[in-house]
């Protein structure tokens, strides 16, 4: 154990969380912490060349900004370049050039580690000799490790000993390996490299410290933390509990006071305000290979709920999700199959009526008895979106949902209740349609196509898979008279979803063929409104 070097990866990794963006008096605090912890090397964050958008000091980590900090006595430091960058439209040794203009002698920096993908590491792999030329230790991290064979792994660990690495990582980028899944590759580096093998886990499935603790068995003299495990995705082994473990190994007393207190005071707020750490979603990404990336993207965008993250992670799990991309994820959220025709027509039930389509606020069940009055009175269709009870059940006529999860998730609910269930029954998955079998089904397709809102017979087109833009076309399309709305009361006016309804409300409005919006209680949506005791 006295060669194992404890690495710590916190302003790089959790950079992900705040843009790299942590204040000088923090960071100065964190490094004398980590002395104290019995961590050897800090690696400070990212050297890159990328200048798109606001990033802090620690997304490039220059020998300037580094210079100026508080770096206690025997505490090495450490950047990380992406490979990607070294192979991109620059030459590899003028982008090395670029990166690293001081010699390592002129340099507050001693270890660059260089991040690839097994297809990058071969053309990659000659900055090792032009870095420890100019005097700096390289070290290679091999990405999404779990994806590769017996055969590809041996294979870079051949290649790896062409050059004068410090060590030889890899990384359990998707949190989806297991103990056993650690010691076989390490078996399998093992088999080819003689020098230093390091490893970096994610906790995905809430085992970062195992995977770690268990190389450390195996032989790998390099290990990885974050504090608090703050890190991409669910973040990754804890500082606070590997330095534990690292010291018992090493049978020294390390001073957690000064980490315990930064944790208290600065990392714990931050946790709270980002909300890194793992959870079922990540734990789902981690079981399946999808890239903890999405999960990171939904659970900070409010338009997702919880089954639309759910959804979003099984359409991955069947189609991929390793690599992660913006237009993947938004491709995603539409979970509809086949062509989107149906076989019901609303005309024979909207045509010529005025609608009440009940939303899910609060306001229907405080005016339920003025809305119960008026249906009686004047006898609209009672239209209800989901599983929504707040009225009389005998007063709603129909039930609208078209969302997968939520309908296999309210799939007993709907069984139970009378009325006939509005959805796209012949576009859904097979478990959706099996589970809703014994219901009175009225099966109008739906297609997804951003901006658009059609209305055909059996079928539309709306912008997103809300259940709203999915009501007001089947009532467009049925040819009603007019939509009451209520119990769409909004969100508050900073948050997403109220913008995404208002834009969504904003391009039905904007449909020549759009019916007459009136909202009968209160909303913070842009729509004409009145009362229902008016009615």
């Amino acid at each position: 154990m006295i060669d194992v070097k404890f690495l710590d990866c916190t302003l790089r990794d959790g950079g992900y969380y705040n843009t790299w963006n942590f204040c000088e008096p923090l960071i100065n605090r964190y490094l004398l912490a980590m002395k104290f912890a019995g961590v050897d090397v800090v690696e400070l964050g990212f050297r890159s060349l990328k200048n798109t958008g606001f990033k802090g000091a620690c997304a490039f980590t220059t020998d300037i900004f580094v210079c100026d900090l508080a770096v206690p006595e025997g505490l090495q430091l450490a950047v990380m370049i992406n490979g990607s960058e070294l192979l991109g439209e620059l030459p590899l040794e003028l982008a090395l050039e670029q990166l690293f203009p001081n010699l390592a002698s002129d340099s507050p920096v001693e270890l660059v580690r260089i991040a690839c993908h097994a297809h990058e590491f071969v053309k990659a792999l000659p900055a090792v000799n032009w870095l420890v030329e100019r005097g700096y230790r390289a070290a290679f991290n091999l990405m999404q490790i779990a994806d590769l064979n017996k055969d590809q792994v041996k294979s870079i660990a051949r290649e790896a000993t062409q050059y004068p690495l410090e060590a030889l990582y890899f990384a359990d980028s998707m949190g989806s390996m297991r103990p056993t899944d650690t010691a076989r590759i390490i078996g399998w580096l093992r088999s080819e490299w003689p020098g230093a093998l390091g490893i970096h886990t994610h906790d995905n499935m809430g085992l970062a410290l195992s995977n770690t603790l268990c190389a450390l068995d195996e032989g790998v003299t390099w290990v990885d933390s974050t504090v608090t495990g703050m890190g991409r995705g669910p973040g990754n082994a804890r500082t606070e509990e590997l330095a534990i473990e690292i010291a018992a190994r090493r049978g020294q007393s390390v001073n957690l006071v000064p980490l315990m207190s930064l944790l208290r005071e600065q990392f714990k707020p931050l946790q709270a305000h980002y909300g890194w750490g793992t959870n079922p979603y990540y734990y789902l990404a981690g079981k399946y290979g999808i890239h903890p990336t999405y999960i990171q993207e939904m659970l900070n965008d409010a338009r997702y709920d919880e089954e639309d993250v759910l959804a979003v992670i099984d359409h991955l799990r069947q189609e991929g999700g390793k690599k992660f991309s913006l237009n993947t994820l938004d491709a995603a959220r539409h979970f509809y199959r086949g062509i989107p025709t149906g076989q019901w027509m609303p005309e024979t039930q909207f045509k010529g009526r005025d609608v009440l389509l009940l939303g899910t606020g609060p306001s229907v069940a405080q005016h339920r008895a003025a809305l119960e009055r008026y249906v009686c009175q004047y006898q609209p269709l009672v239209l209800a979106l989901n599983t929504q009870t707040a009225l009389a059940s005998d007063l709603i006529d129909l039930r609208i949902a078209c969302h997968p999860v939520r309908l296999l998730a309210d799939c007993d609910t709907h069984v139970r209740l009378p009325q006939p269930l509005i959805t796209p029954y012949s576009m859904l998955p097979e478990d959706v349609q099996t589970a809703l079998v014994e219901k009175d089904v009225l099966d109008f397709g739906l297609n997804i196509e951003p901006d658009i809102f059609r209305f055909e017979r059996t079928h539309c087109t709306t912008p997103t898979s809300l259940v709203v833009a999915y009501a007001l076309a089947v009532a467009t399309s049925g040819q009603a008279n007019r939509v009451l709305m209520a119990g769409f009361d909004g969100y508050g006016a900073d948050d997403p979803r109220t913008q995404e309804m208002q834009k969504l409300l904003e391009a039905y409005i904007s449909n020549e063929q759009a019916l007459s919006l009136l909202s009968v209680t209160s909303t913070r949506y842009n729509l004409a409104t009145v009362s229902i005791y008016a009615l």
